[in-house]
Protein backbone atom coordinates (compact mmCIF):
# COMPACT_ATOMS: atom_id res chain seq x y z
CA UNK A 1 0.00 0.00 0.00
CA UNK A 2 1.14 3.33 -0.94
CA UNK A 3 0.61 6.75 0.84
CA UNK A 4 -0.26 6.66 5.02
CA UNK A 5 -3.53 5.71 6.26
CA UNK A 6 -5.44 8.55 7.22
CA UNK A 7 -7.80 8.42 10.50
CA UNK A 8 -10.80 9.74 8.92
CA UNK A 9 -13.63 12.18 10.65
CA UNK A 10 -13.81 12.32 14.64
CA UNK A 11 -17.16 11.36 16.23
CA UNK A 12 -20.02 13.50 15.41
CA UNK A 13 -18.66 14.71 12.31
CA UNK A 14 -20.17 14.75 8.70
CA UNK A 15 -17.32 14.53 6.49
CA UNK A 16 -17.64 11.04 4.91
CA UNK A 17 -19.04 11.08 1.54
CA UNK A 18 -22.95 10.08 1.03
CA UNK A 19 -22.73 6.60 -1.31
CA UNK A 20 -25.53 4.76 -2.29
CA UNK A 21 -24.94 0.63 -2.17
CA UNK A 22 -27.92 -0.04 -4.83
CA UNK A 23 -28.14 -2.88 -6.48
CA UNK A 24 -24.62 -3.88 -5.22
CA UNK A 25 -22.92 -7.13 -3.80
CA UNK A 26 -20.32 -6.76 -0.46
CA UNK A 27 -17.96 -8.28 1.39
CA UNK A 28 -17.23 -8.76 5.29
CA UNK A 29 -14.30 -6.15 6.12
CA UNK A 30 -11.70 -7.46 7.93
CA UNK A 31 -8.58 -5.24 8.77
CA UNK A 32 -5.91 -7.78 7.81
CA UNK A 33 -7.26 -7.41 4.37
CA UNK A 34 -7.04 -3.64 4.21
CA UNK A 35 -3.42 -3.16 2.65
CA UNK A 36 -5.18 -5.48 -0.20
CA UNK A 37 -8.20 -3.80 -0.37
CA UNK A 38 -6.68 0.09 -1.08
CA UNK A 39 -4.56 -1.57 -3.37
CA UNK A 40 -7.45 -2.93 -5.20
CA UNK A 41 -9.09 0.25 -7.74
CA UNK A 42 -12.32 -2.35 -7.49
CA UNK A 43 -12.76 -4.57 -4.69
CA UNK A 44 -16.22 -4.77 -4.12
CA UNK A 45 -19.56 -2.23 -3.72
CA UNK A 46 -19.82 -1.73 0.04
CA UNK A 47 -18.27 -3.36 3.00
CA UNK A 48 -19.89 -4.18 6.39
CA UNK A 49 -18.80 -4.88 9.89
CA UNK A 50 -19.85 -5.35 12.82
CA UNK A 51 -20.50 -2.50 15.28
CA UNK A 52 -19.00 -4.17 18.24
CA UNK A 53 -15.85 -4.39 17.08
CA UNK A 54 -15.14 -0.78 16.80
CA UNK A 55 -16.85 0.33 19.90
CA UNK A 56 -13.93 1.77 21.62
CA UNK A 57 -12.68 5.16 20.94
CA UNK A 58 -9.86 5.03 18.75
CA UNK A 59 -6.69 3.12 17.69
CA UNK A 60 -6.29 0.61 14.18
CA UNK A 61 -9.68 -0.26 14.28
CA UNK A 62 -11.11 3.24 13.73
CA UNK A 63 -8.29 4.42 11.25
CA UNK A 64 -9.06 1.06 9.55
CA UNK A 65 -12.81 1.75 9.11
CA UNK A 66 -12.23 5.13 8.21
CA UNK A 67 -10.24 4.41 5.93
CA UNK A 68 -12.44 2.15 3.86
CA UNK A 69 -15.81 4.64 5.02
CA UNK A 70 -13.70 7.03 3.02
CA UNK A 71 -14.45 5.58 -0.48
CA UNK A 72 -16.65 2.98 -0.06
CA UNK A 73 -19.91 2.12 1.56
CA UNK A 74 -20.55 0.54 4.66
CA UNK A 75 -23.51 -1.29 6.59
CA UNK A 76 -23.31 -1.65 10.21
CA UNK A 77 -24.65 -4.95 11.62
CA UNK A 78 -24.91 -5.40 15.48
CA UNK A 79 -24.76 -8.63 16.64
CA UNK A 80 -25.20 -8.34 20.40
CA UNK A 81 -28.32 -5.86 20.76
CA UNK A 82 -30.24 -8.65 22.48
CA UNK A 83 -33.51 -7.31 20.84
CA UNK A 84 -35.28 -10.40 21.37
CA UNK A 85 -34.08 -10.32 25.41
CA UNK A 86 -36.45 -10.04 28.17
CA UNK A 87 -34.88 -7.71 29.77
CA UNK A 88 -34.53 -3.29 29.07
CA UNK A 89 -31.81 -2.58 26.18
CA UNK A 90 -28.48 -1.93 27.15
CA UNK A 91 -28.66 1.96 27.42
CA UNK A 92 -24.85 2.18 27.60
CA UNK A 93 -24.38 -0.23 24.47
CA UNK A 94 -27.23 1.68 22.69
CA UNK A 95 -25.06 4.94 22.92
CA UNK A 96 -22.12 3.34 21.61
CA UNK A 97 -23.95 1.97 18.78
CA UNK A 98 -25.41 5.68 18.38
CA UNK A 99 -22.25 6.81 18.51
CA UNK A 100 -20.87 4.59 15.53
CA UNK A 101 -24.12 5.70 13.20
CA UNK A 102 -22.85 9.20 13.91
CA UNK A 103 -19.20 8.64 13.18
CA UNK A 104 -19.29 6.70 9.81
CA UNK A 105 -23.22 7.40 8.81
CA UNK A 106 -23.50 3.84 7.12
CA UNK A 107 -25.55 3.27 4.81
CA UNK A 108 -27.33 0.12 6.35
CA UNK A 109 -28.12 -0.69 9.74
CA UNK A 110 -28.97 -4.14 10.98
CA UNK A 111 -29.50 -6.21 14.04
CA UNK A 112 -30.77 -9.66 14.82
CA UNK A 113 -33.94 -11.61 16.08
CA UNK A 114 -32.40 -12.75 18.78
CA UNK A 115 -30.77 -12.59 22.57
CA UNK A 116 -27.67 -12.75 24.10
CA UNK A 117 -28.20 -11.59 27.71
CA UNK A 118 -29.54 -12.42 30.52
CA UNK A 119 -29.44 -10.34 33.90
CA UNK A 120 -25.78 -10.19 34.19
CA UNK A 121 -24.56 -13.00 31.95
CA UNK A 122 -23.95 -12.72 28.11
CA UNK A 123 -23.60 -15.17 25.94
CA UNK A 124 -21.64 -15.53 23.32
CA UNK A 125 -24.54 -16.76 20.21
CA UNK A 126 -27.48 -15.00 18.71
CA UNK A 127 -30.61 -17.58 21.10
CA UNK A 128 -34.00 -18.01 19.46
CA UNK A 129 -37.03 -17.07 20.99
CA UNK A 130 -40.80 -17.90 20.96
CA UNK A 131 -42.89 -16.20 18.13
CA UNK A 132 -45.77 -14.95 20.29
CA UNK A 133 -47.91 -11.62 20.97
CA UNK A 134 -46.45 -11.38 24.42
CA UNK A 135 -42.87 -11.30 22.35
CA UNK A 136 -44.03 -9.58 19.62
CA UNK A 137 -44.73 -6.82 22.03
CA UNK A 138 -41.37 -6.72 23.72
CA UNK A 139 -39.52 -6.77 20.88
CA UNK A 140 -41.35 -4.13 19.02
CA UNK A 141 -40.77 -2.15 21.98
CA UNK A 142 -36.84 -2.81 21.78
CA UNK A 143 -36.89 -2.12 17.90
CA UNK A 144 -38.59 1.47 18.62
CA UNK A 145 -36.33 2.04 21.34
CA UNK A 146 -33.55 1.29 18.69
CA UNK A 147 -34.53 3.56 16.25
CA UNK A 148 -35.43 6.57 17.94
CA UNK A 149 -31.94 6.82 19.27
CA UNK A 150 -29.83 6.01 16.39
CA UNK A 151 -32.86 8.36 14.55
CA UNK A 152 -33.52 5.77 11.32
CA UNK A 153 -35.34 2.43 10.85
CA UNK A 154 -33.18 -0.56 11.02
CA UNK A 155 -33.28 -3.88 9.43
CA UNK A 156 -33.79 -6.74 11.25
CA UNK A 157 -32.69 -9.88 10.50
CA UNK A 158 -34.28 -13.58 10.38
CA UNK A 159 -32.02 -15.75 12.42
CA UNK A 160 -31.06 -19.10 12.11
CA UNK A 161 -32.28 -21.81 14.94
CA UNK A 162 -31.07 -25.11 15.75
CA UNK A 163 -34.95 -25.49 17.97
CA UNK A 164 -38.11 -24.36 17.91
CA UNK A 165 -40.51 -23.61 21.11
CA UNK A 166 -43.66 -25.53 21.80
CA UNK A 167 -45.23 -21.81 23.00
CA UNK A 168 -44.87 -19.90 19.83
CA UNK A 169 -48.29 -19.00 18.11
CA UNK A 170 -47.20 -17.00 15.11
CA UNK A 171 -45.05 -18.23 12.27
CA UNK A 172 -41.40 -16.80 11.90
CA UNK A 173 -42.62 -14.54 8.94
CA UNK A 174 -45.75 -13.86 10.04
CA UNK A 175 -43.53 -12.69 13.53
CA UNK A 176 -41.53 -10.88 10.98
CA UNK A 177 -44.22 -9.03 9.28
CA UNK A 178 -46.21 -7.67 11.99
CA UNK A 179 -42.35 -6.07 13.33
CA UNK A 180 -42.33 -4.15 10.26
CA UNK A 181 -46.34 -3.33 10.26
CA UNK A 182 -45.45 -2.15 13.92
CA UNK A 183 -42.09 -0.43 13.85
CA UNK A 184 -41.76 0.55 10.31
CA UNK A 185 -38.14 -1.39 10.46
CA UNK A 186 -36.77 -3.13 7.46
CA UNK A 187 -36.02 -6.74 6.89
CA UNK A 188 -32.35 -8.52 6.46
CA UNK A 189 -33.14 -11.38 4.71
CA UNK A 190 -30.18 -14.07 5.39
CA UNK A 191 -30.37 -16.84 3.01
CA UNK A 192 -27.94 -18.83 4.61
CA UNK A 193 -30.09 -18.76 7.77
CA UNK A 194 -33.19 -19.52 5.97
CA UNK A 195 -31.56 -23.05 4.50
CA UNK A 196 -29.92 -23.75 7.98
CA UNK A 197 -33.22 -23.36 9.52
CA UNK A 198 -35.02 -25.34 7.39
CA UNK A 199 -32.30 -28.19 6.91
CA UNK A 200 -32.64 -28.40 10.37
CA UNK A 201 -36.47 -28.20 11.01
CA UNK A 202 -37.38 -30.22 8.02
CA UNK A 203 -39.64 -27.87 6.73
CA UNK A 204 -39.39 -26.09 2.94
CA UNK A 205 -37.00 -23.67 2.28
CA UNK A 206 -38.84 -22.04 -0.59
CA UNK A 207 -42.61 -22.38 0.93
CA UNK A 208 -40.75 -20.11 3.67
CA UNK A 209 -39.36 -17.63 1.27
CA UNK A 210 -42.84 -17.57 -1.02
CA UNK A 211 -44.21 -16.30 2.19
CA UNK A 212 -41.33 -14.35 3.45
CA UNK A 213 -42.45 -10.37 3.15
CA UNK A 214 -39.71 -9.74 0.22
CA UNK A 215 -41.19 -6.08 -0.31
CA UNK A 216 -39.15 -4.95 3.59
CA UNK A 217 -35.98 -6.45 2.56
CA UNK A 218 -33.17 -3.58 2.56
CA UNK A 219 -30.46 -6.14 2.34
CA UNK A 220 -29.69 -9.79 1.87
CA UNK A 221 -26.90 -12.15 3.26
CA UNK A 222 -24.80 -14.99 1.96
CA UNK A 223 -22.89 -17.04 4.23
CA UNK A 224 -21.13 -20.66 4.28
CA UNK A 225 -22.35 -23.28 6.79
CA UNK A 226 -21.15 -26.40 8.16
CA UNK A 227 -22.27 -29.71 7.73
CA UNK A 228 -23.03 -32.21 10.95
CA UNK A 229 -25.27 -34.88 12.10
CA UNK A 230 -27.57 -34.48 15.69
CA UNK A 231 -27.54 -37.39 18.03
CA UNK A 232 -29.85 -39.41 16.09
CA UNK A 233 -27.91 -39.41 12.65
CA UNK A 234 -30.28 -36.42 11.38
CA UNK A 235 -28.55 -33.49 9.11
CA UNK A 236 -27.73 -30.70 12.12
CA UNK A 237 -26.16 -27.48 10.14
CA UNK A 238 -24.22 -24.65 12.08
CA UNK A 239 -24.37 -21.26 10.75
CA UNK A 240 -21.02 -20.86 10.69
CA UNK A 241 -19.64 -17.88 8.34
CA UNK A 242 -16.26 -20.10 7.52
CA UNK A 243 -16.12 -21.14 4.27
CA UNK A 244 -18.15 -20.62 0.43
CA UNK A 245 -21.74 -20.08 -0.11
CA UNK A 246 -23.06 -23.67 -0.86
CA UNK A 247 -24.67 -24.53 -4.23
CA UNK A 248 -28.12 -24.34 -2.81
CA UNK A 249 -28.22 -21.38 -1.07
CA UNK A 250 -26.84 -19.82 -4.06
CA UNK A 251 -29.91 -21.25 -5.53
CA UNK A 252 -32.41 -19.53 -3.56
CA UNK A 253 -30.52 -16.48 -3.90
CA UNK A 254 -31.42 -16.97 -7.67
CA UNK A 255 -35.14 -17.37 -6.74
CA UNK A 256 -35.33 -14.35 -4.44
CA UNK A 257 -33.34 -11.75 -6.99
CA UNK A 258 -35.73 -13.28 -9.58
CA UNK A 259 -38.58 -11.84 -7.27
CA UNK A 260 -37.09 -8.79 -5.80
CA UNK A 261 -34.63 -7.46 -8.29
CA UNK A 262 -31.84 -6.25 -7.31
CA UNK A 263 -30.85 -6.00 -3.57
CA UNK A 264 -27.59 -5.18 -1.75
CA UNK A 265 -26.11 -8.32 -0.75
CA UNK A 266 -23.20 -9.46 1.57
CA UNK A 267 -21.08 -11.95 1.21
CA UNK A 268 -20.35 -12.89 5.34
CA UNK A 269 -17.13 -14.92 6.07
CA UNK A 270 -16.29 -14.65 9.88
CA UNK A 271 -13.67 -17.38 10.75
CA UNK A 272 -11.07 -19.46 8.72
CA UNK A 273 -11.16 -16.32 6.99
CA UNK A 274 -9.41 -16.67 2.96
CA UNK A 275 -7.09 -14.09 1.41
CA UNK A 276 -8.84 -11.27 -0.09
CA UNK A 277 -9.17 -12.34 -3.98
CA UNK A 278 -11.20 -15.42 -2.78
CA UNK A 279 -13.64 -13.38 -0.03
CA UNK A 280 -13.96 -11.09 -3.51
CA UNK A 281 -14.42 -13.75 -5.99
CA UNK A 282 -17.63 -14.65 -3.56
CA UNK A 283 -18.88 -11.42 -3.56
CA UNK A 284 -18.87 -10.90 -7.69
CA UNK A 285 -20.66 -14.36 -8.01
CA UNK A 286 -23.20 -12.46 -6.47
CA UNK A 287 -22.45 -9.50 -8.56
CA UNK A 288 -23.05 -11.61 -11.64
CA UNK A 289 -26.69 -12.96 -10.63
CA UNK A 290 -27.38 -9.05 -9.28
CA UNK A 291 -26.44 -7.42 -12.53
CA UNK A 292 -28.17 -10.14 -14.39
CA UNK A 293 -31.83 -9.70 -13.43
CA UNK A 294 -31.23 -5.68 -13.30
CA UNK A 295 -30.95 -6.30 -17.53
CA UNK A 296 -33.81 -7.99 -17.60
CA UNK A 297 -37.42 -6.02 -18.44
CA UNK A 298 -39.86 -5.65 -15.21
CA UNK A 299 -41.17 -8.73 -13.75
CA UNK A 300 -39.08 -11.41 -16.53
CA UNK A 301 -37.31 -13.81 -14.57
CA UNK A 302 -33.60 -15.32 -15.43
CA UNK A 303 -32.67 -18.88 -15.80
CA UNK A 304 -29.62 -20.53 -14.98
Amino acid sequence: MTGEMRHGPSAGSSRFPRLDIGGRAGASFKPQHIETILDDPAPVGFFEVHAENYMGAGGPPHAALAAIRERWPVSLHGVCMSIGGPQPLDRDHLNRFKALVERYEPTLVSEHLAWSTHETTYYNDLLPLPYTPATLARVAGHIEQMQEAIGRPILLENPSTYLLFRESTLSETDFLRALVRRTGCGLLLDVNNVFVSATNHGFSALEYLADFPLEHVGEIHLAGHAEQQDDEGAPLLIDSHDGPVADAVWKLYEIVIARTGPVPTLIEWDSAIPEWPVLKAEAAAAQAILDRHAALPEGQAAHG
